[in-house]
């Protein structure tokens, strides 16, 4: 069971992208889900996330104000939009979902998902 990202691309500084989680297997509609992107080099790390409603949501600092996730229950999807782009996005871009589901806690700690999939590369040229 994975959560599959798509959407990544080649594109300029100051571009947007949509990127697309959908699930395989089974379904994640009450389950909180978060990106995380790996940079060539670098650890994995938090971007957004999103509880199982889709009335909270969580972003890391770096990318507050550019990016902005959301989901759609009935389709079990989650979405993430990024504008803006920056050189710095270059990553591997990847969704999971919570360990539990129905969580009332938003987590931006790695170990608090799992089901990650192959994940969607993003690369910006400057």
């Amino acid at each position: 069971v994975q959560l599959q990202a798509s959407g990544g691309g080649v594109v300029q500084a100051g571009a947007s992208l949509r990127l697309s989680c959908a699930a395989s297997g089974r379904t994640f509609s009450n389950y909180n889900k978060a990106w995380f992107r790996q940079a060539p080099g670098k650890e994995r790390e938090f971007a957004a996330a999103i509880n199982w409603s889709g009335v909270r949501k969580n972003y890391a600092d770096s990318v507050k104000g550019r990016f902005t996730i959301s989901r759609d229950n009935a389709k079990d999807t989650v979405t993430l939009q990024i504008n803006a782009l920056k050189p710095e996005d270059t990553a591997v871009y990847y969704c999971a979902s919570a360990l539990r589901p129905d969580s009332t806690w938003l987590s931006s700690a790695l170990d608090a998902y799992r089901n990650w999939g192959q994940g969607t590369q993003v690369t910006v040229s400057s």
